[in-house]
C-alpha cells in the first residue's frame, strides 16, 4: 500500500479516519474528521469520498458522514452464531428482570457489547450495541477479564486504569482481588462501576470446551436485590453454552 510523503500508509490514514467515530460521535463532517484525524483537509475529503463510494461510510442529507453498513457486516457475521444462540435466553432473562440485558465479548482489549435488550421504563444504562468500555469498567468486562488470557489481564492491571465513574476500580491491587473473586464465584456484582445509580451483574458464557467466549449481564437499579438476577443469568448462560456446544462442527 503506497505511503504518503510523511511515510504513513493509506491504510494507516483510513484507520485514523475511522477512529474519529465513537459511541458519542456518530456523525461528523469531512472537515471535522480531518481535524480529529490530524490530516490535511484535501486528504481527509478524498479518503472520506473513497470510503463513501465503497460503502464503509455513508452521507446523510446534510452531507454529514456516519459509519456505513458495509463496515458493520463482517463484525455482525462474526458474532452471528453467538447472538443467535444467546437471544432466546436473553429474552427469558429480560422477561424476569425487565431492565437491561446485555451480551458482551472482548474485542481489541475492550469490552464490546454485541446485543442488548431493554425495557422502555428501565433505568440508566450508557452501553449500546457496538458500544465499548474499558475491560475493568463494567460487570461484563470484569467477567471477561477474569476469565480471559493472562496476557490481557496483566496488561490491564499494569494500567493506566481509567475511571468511568467515581466507583470504577482503578487500584490494581483491588482489581486483582475482584478478578480472583469473579473466577471463584462465577459472577460479578459491580455497583456504581459505570453509573452511580446502577448495579451491573454479569456471568461468563462458555463454549462447548469450557472456554469463556462472552459475558451475559443485567443492569439493575442500585437499590434492587442482585441474587435473583444472578441465578437467572447463570441459568441462561448454561443454556447458551449448551446451544453453542450442540452446534459445534
Amino acid at each position: 500500500m503506497a505511503n504518503s510523503r510523511s511515510g504513513e500508509t493509506v491504510i494507516g490514514r483510513i484507520v485514523r479516519v475511522l477512529e474519529t467515530f465513537d459511541t458519542d460521535r456518530t456523525v461528523q463532517t469531512a472537515a471535522e474528521i480531518g481535524r480529529r484525524a490530524r490530516l490535511p483537509s484535501s486528504t481527509a475529503h478524498r479518503i472520506v469520498a473513497d470510503l463513501v463510494e465503497c460503502g464503509l461510510l455513508e452521507r446523510d442529507e446534510e452531507q454529514r458522514v456516519r459509519l456505513g453498513m458495509r463496515l458493520w457486516e463482517p463484525a455482525l457475521r462474526g458474532s452471528h452464531a453467538l447472538r443467535q444462540a444467546a437471544l432466546p435466553f436473553m429474552e427469558r432473562v429480560q422477561a424476569r428482570v425487565r431492565e437491561h440485558t446485555r451480551l458482551a465479548v472482548v474485542e481489541n482489549g475492550e469490552t464490546l457489547f454485541v446485543e442488548r435488550l431493554s425495557h422502555p421504563r428501565a433505568g440508566a444504562n450508557i452501553t449500546r450495541i457496538a458500544g465499548r468500555l474499558p475491560p475493568h469498567a463494567s460487570s461484563s468486562g470484569l467477567v471477561l477479564l477474569a476469565h480471559g488470557p493472562q496476557e490481557l489481564r496483566e496488561r490491564v492491571l499494569a494500567g493506566p486504569l481509567e475511571a468511568v465513574s467515581p466507583e470504577t476500580v482503578t487500584d490494581p491491587v483491588l482489581l486483582r482481588r475482584v478478578l480472583a473473586g469473579a473466577r471463584r464465584d462465577g459472577v460479578v456484582v459491580a455497583p456504581g462501576t459505570v453509573e452511580a445509580v446502577s448495579t451491573g451483574v454479569a456471568v461468563p458464557v462458555r463454549e462447548g470446551r469450557g472456554r469463556v467466549v462472552a459475558a451475559l449481564s443485567v443492569v439493575l437499579p442500585r437499590s434492587a436485590p442482585t441474587g435473583p438476577a444472578a441465578e437467572v443469568l447463570r441459568s441462561a448462560a448454561a443454556g447458551i453454552s449448551a446451544t453453542l456446544g450442540a452446534h459445534r462442527p
